[in-house]
């Protein structure tokens, strides 16, 4: 939207100047003028790392972005339609007093570059820097100053990166893309983590969550460890509160002695979890650690967990089942609502109703399991 502010931020390294320099590129090669302002390369950096990549940056036009005067001044004499600022935590204004990358500067930077995009029609990308703990680095302000918050994430060593959108003001928040590092730069793929091959192994349920219209299936890993001492919880990609309040609800409902025990959880790829629809696929992924059996091969599992274990349904079912018929699963454990006799079908997806963690358990298998680890307990 012309006149917009979009805030792109993401940890050092994960890709975010790459995804900005790979869109400026092609807007520019598609006729839409576009300057780079960039304070962390130079004008020979970034021309080499474009080389590298294989961009075409013939058409790009860059200014040094220390200096917001001469940003300003560019914009105001180039007339870009997209401006890229790399980054604004680097950036400065040599007439304010206060410490350069300090959030005094930070969001006095922010306020200009936001009137000059009012005032000029001008598109612009802003590049922001996260903390350790995954917080956008700088004042609370500038995500409220901004138009559009969007979040680069994944796990470098795997290679995947996600796009997830926030705050917008001009459409539905929540929308995810995710691309693939490769050494030509960043590919855009179709769905999330690809789905593991073969036998299903103790341990790993598919969920299927939404992140804002679209669904997608993937991976939910669960380890538990038996320990005499003080047991530890870790958690990846997925929510911590929720992981740990599932884990409690399915030792309780089961009584799998998961409180005596250590608990580590992940998501394939890293990516990061959120929905509540999620709940189911990590109850099974521990229970079946627990057990040590592995649950039903090409199946997915969408819930909402309850404290008192009452499995509870959730939105976008539809899409869901979309999704798991995509990732090829053939039958998918979902809330109540999902099927009127509990069984059903919906295209070449098979549904199974499940209302309490004790009946998704024994539709499983593991309630005889359960029974008998306790008799031997």
């Amino acid at each position: 939207v012309p006149g917009s502010v979009v805030l792109l931020a993401g940890a050092p390294g994960i890709g975010k100047s790459t995804l900005l320099l790979q869109l400026a590129s092609r807007l520019s090669v598609a006729g839409h003028p576009c300057l780079l302002a960039s304070a962390e390369e130079s004008r020979s950096q970034v021309a080499g790392r474009a080389r590298r990549l294989g961009i075409a940056v013939d058409e790009l036009s860059f200014v040094p972005g220390r200096d917001l005067g001469e940003v300003v001044a560019s914009v105001q004499s180039e007339r870009p339609e997209v401006l890229v600022v790399d980054s604004i935590q680097t950036i400065r204004d040599p007439e304010s007093d206060t410490l350069p990358g300090g959030p005094a500067q930070v969001r006095a930077c922010a306020d200009t570059l936001v009137g000059l995009a009012k005032e000029q029609g001008v598109i612009v990308l802003l590049i922001g820097h996260v903390t350790k703990d995954g917080e956008l680095a700088g004042p609370r302000t500038l995500e409220h100053a901004v138009d559009v918050v969007l979040t680069f994430e994944g796990e470098p060593r795997s290679g995947l990166r996600v796009l997830a959108g926030g705050k917008n003001r001009f459409g539905q928040e929540g929308e995810v893309a995710w691309f693939d590092m490769v050494p030509s730069g960043l590919v855009e793929r179709d769905g999330g983590p690809a789905l593991g091959h073969g036998d299903p192994e103790p341990g790993c349920a598919t969920a299927l969550a939404m992140a804002g219209r679209r669904a997608f299936a993937v991976e939910v890993q669960a380890l538990v460890v038996p320990t005499d001492g003080p047991p530890r919880r870790q958690v990846a990609g997925l929510d911590p509160r929720r992981f740990h309040i599932v884990a409690a609800v399915t030792d309780r409902v089961a009584a799998l002695r998961l409180v005596r025990a250590e608990l580590f959880g992940a998501s394939a790829g890293g990516i990061r979890l959120d929905d509540p629809g999620v709940d189911l696929a990590m109850a099974v992924a521990l229970a079946s650690s627990s057990l040590g059996l592995a649950p039903p091969a090409a199946t997915g599992y969408v819930g909402e967990v309850g404290l008192t274990g009452a499995i509870r349904p959730v939105g976008g079912l539809e899409q869901r089942l979309s999704a798991a018929a995509a990732a090829g699963l053939s039958t998918v454990v979902a809330g109540p609502g999902a099927a009127p006799e509990g069984v059903g079908h919906t295209g070449a997806v098979r549904v199974v109703q499940v209302h309490h963690i004790r009946d998704l358990l024994s539709w499983l298998g593991m309630g005889a399991k359960r029974t008998e680890r306790r008799q031997r307990v």
